[in-house]
This record gives structure tokens, sequence and C-alpha cells, in this order.
């Protein structure tokens, strides 16, 4: 979430890197190309020297720990896992605990460094990275770019340092995540990020184009219930009785505790309701399956169609020979987990199944945080207390406003008001409990 940025000073050129990019770091010692255990010696492209760049470089404070790290620490000079820690020291990747399967842990960590603010905006933000990563260890570093036009709480999609943002940003952040293999764990000495110049105005508007505003991503996936109640998700959650968040297989789509910045709909058939839920796990089966995206931008098996899971390739078709990432027989086609509380209470499930979900950071449009005293807020099917209940949101989830209307007046978190905020087909909440930054409404009326 977005409390505090720092703006950087700007320097003529990036102190030189000790390291490679965390991008090739892992490939490289994989490949047998550098002894396990020891450092990388290259350094990423983009200096800040070059005809692109930006001309501002900055370091990751590394020895400092807010509220949205999980399971890391900072000894010896590096930052390293914290598997003794009370927050967030395992990635689950869950084959379907509604069906008795075993979990897969995945010893893991991240740091989260404060939001930064360029002098100018930027495209591309490339990482030196001082780092050493045992063999079956990995380091990864991306960055996310603010999207100030969409709300308190949106941002663009983590994307690998060095990589595209979806959209040119002047305000950024980085993520650090380590990746242990059992008693093994990589060590992070000094993270340096340098941003390029934003792309040209014809790629720019070729974009646009090819992403119009409100065009969210929705796929039908089978979904499963998470349970692992008492657990740590992903992003440091303790996993409550009847929660309310949701796993995705890739990290790319995970949101900081107590952040709803990535949330998804999903709509269940069977019932006829539809739940908001913030992404604070990773799982089910795959940690590298983005399946929403598509071709190269896909972390991983970049052949399959976007909008199937790898997971589904493989129960279905028997693709990577029915296997998952990890090599282990996929028992179901699951492409996303249901906090029990987004399973049985939101949804009215009470079995696994076929969901329709819709990744709402994938379009563009205002958007609002649910605030409320912790638990879900009512989703009706009209501005008003009188229309039926269809579903619900989780607190902390950021939803689209397609547009508002005038309705029941409701007191909530941000005071007494009639307005309300189409969030969905036939889905509507009070702006009552929806932080959108404007007490006139965020988005035309209906």
């Amino acid at each position: 979430m977005l409390n505090q940025v720092r703006r950087t000073r700007r320097r003529t050129a990036v102190p030189t890197a000790k390291t490679c990019a965390v991008l090739i770091a892992s490939a490289l010692i994989a490949s047998g190309l550098v002894t396990s255990g020891t450092a990388v010696a290259t350094a990423t492209p983009g200096t800040g020297s070059g005809p692109d760049a930006v001309g501002q470089a900055w370091s990751v404070d590394l020895a400092s720990r807010t509220d949205d790290d999980a399971g890391v620490r900072h000894s010896g000079g590096a930052l390293r896992l914290d598997a003794t820690g009370t927050s967030g020291s395992s990635t689950v990747s869950d084959d379907g605990r509604a069906d008795g399967g075993s979990v897969h842990q995945e010893t893991s960590g991240q740091l989260i460094a404060e939001p930064t603010v360029l002098d100018s905006p930027a495209s591309v933000i490339t990482a030196d990275v001082d780092a050493t990563a045992p063999a079956g260890t990995s380091v990864l570093v991306d960055v996310r770019g603010r999207l100030t036009d969409q709300g308190p709480d949106s941002w663009t999609e983590w994307v690998p340092a060095g990589s595209p943002l979806p959209a040119p940003a002047e305000t950024v952040q980085a993520r650090v995540t380590l990746v242990g293999d059992g008693g093994t764990d990589p060590a992070v000495r000094e993270v340096t990020l340098t941003p390029e110049a934003r792309r040209s105005q014809s790629l720019q508007e070729a974009e646009s184009e090819a992403a119009p505003a409100g065009s969210e991503d929705s796929y039908k996936v089978f979904a499963t219930r998470e349970g692992l109640v008492g657990g740590t998700t992903a992003n440091g959650h303790v996993i409550t009785s009847r929660d309310h968040f949701v796993a995705l297989p890739s990290r790319r789509g995970l949101s900081s505790k107590d952040s709803g910045s990535y949330s998804v709909r999903v709509c269940a058939e069977s019932t006829g309701r539809c739940a908001y839920a913030p992404v604070w796990d990773v799982g089910p089966w795959n940690t590298t399956d983005d399946y929403w995206n598509e071709g190269e931008t896909r972390q991983s098996w970049s052949d399959l169609p976007k909008g199937r899971p790898q997971a589904q390739a493989a129960y279905q078709d028997s693709y990577n020979d029915g296997r998952d990432g990890f090599g282990r027989q996929v028992a179901n086609p699951a492409g996303i987990d249901l906090g029990d509380g987004t399973f049985w209470d939101a949804l009215g499930l009470t079995d696994n199944g076929w969901t329709t979900v819709t990744y709402l950071w994938t379009g563009s449009g205002p958007k609002g945080v649910v605030r409320t005293q912790g638990g879900p807020l009512t989703v009706r099917s009209g501005p008003g207390t009188d229309n039926a209940a269809v579903g619900q949101a989780g607190n902390h989830a950021n939803v689209v406003i397609e547009c508002t209307a005038r309705g029941t007046s409701i007191t909530g978190t941000y005071g007494t008001t009639d307005l309300w905020n189409r969030i969905g087909p036939d889905n509507w909440v009070s702006d009552a409990y929806v932080s959108t930054g404007s007490s006139s409404g965020a988005a035309r009326t209906c």
C-alpha cells in the first residue's frame, strides 16, 4: 500500500555493479557456469549513463523492515531468509486441500521497498544485484509503477527488473524475493535500481489501443478451497477462520499484506454469487504461472494459450506429462485457491468447482479500496439495502468502479452517504465503505 514515498537524488552514473542482474543469476548457477555458493560477476544493462537513462539511481534499504515484509531478516550485512520469523517464511503451493491433497512448501521471503518518486516517468527499471545464490536457490527483483489516475491503491503488475513496465510511471516500487531450498538460502548484500526513459509516444499509443479502458481479463478457472487456517501466506498474512483472500500461482499478482493492489472477482455459476478478494498467497500447484498473461510476457509455459493455467493443461491434456512445475502429478485443474470465507460465505460453495475469475488490475479505469472494520462488505444486486445480497467483498479488495447511482443512505467507514458503486454486472456496494479519493463519486453516473 502506498503510505509514503521518498524522492531520490539525481546521479550522473550508477556505482559499478558488483554482481549480475538477478534475472540471470539463477540461470547461470543452474547451468554450471559458476560455482555454487559464489556471487556472479557481471552487470545489468542500463547503468544510468546511456542515452535512455533518466539519470537517477538509488539503492534499496535492505536493513530496515516494514509491515509489508515477510520471512526475511538482515544479518551479517545481507538480507536473508528468516525461517524462524513469525510471518511469511513459506509460500504455499496447494494442490487442493479440499481433496485431501498434500502441500508443497517452498521456503521464501520478501522485502518490499518504500515507493520512490522519480524526477520523470520511467518505462524500465533495471537492477544491479550483489548476492550469493547457491544452486537450487534464487533471488528475484521485481518492480511496479503507481497508476495515479486509477485509485488510492492502483499499481501496474509486478514485472522483473529490466522488463518494460505496463505503463510509464513516476512513482515506482521494488520487491526483493528470496527463495530457498531446504537448509540452503541465498544472501543479498546490495540492490541498486536505475530508471530508463519512458517509451516513445507512438509505442504508448499502440499499447493504449491494445488495452482499452475497463478491459479486465476474465477466464473460466477451476477453484479449490485453500483452508490452512493458522498458516502463513506468501505476503506474511496469518490465515484466520473464514478468511477472505485468494491465491494465484504467480508472485506477479501478489499484494502486500493488508493491501489489495491485486484483487479478483470470482463468480460461481452454481450459486449466482460473486466474491471480491485480494490476492495474498501463491498457488495452487505452481508459483511462476501468470496464466492471465500471454506469449513472451508469461513467466512460464508461454506456449499455452492465455487464460489456461498450466495445472489445467496438465490435468486435462497431459501437458508436461501431467505434472506441475515441481514434478508432482496434477490431481485437479485448479488455477485459483480461495480462502474459506471467500469459498463458503461469499460464494456459497460446498465443493471445488469451476468459476469465472476477473483479474481486476489488468484493465484501467477508476478503482476503490474496500475498508471495513475487518469483516466482508455485502454486495447487492442494486444500489440499496432492499436489493438482494449477491456476494461479498473482502476487506482491502481493490474494486473497479464502473459507475455510480443514488440509493439507500448508509453510514460506514467514510461517513454517511447515499452513493453506491457498481463494481460488476448487477453488483453494488455502498460508497460509505469504499476509499476512492472522491466524495462525489469516482466514476460516471449509471
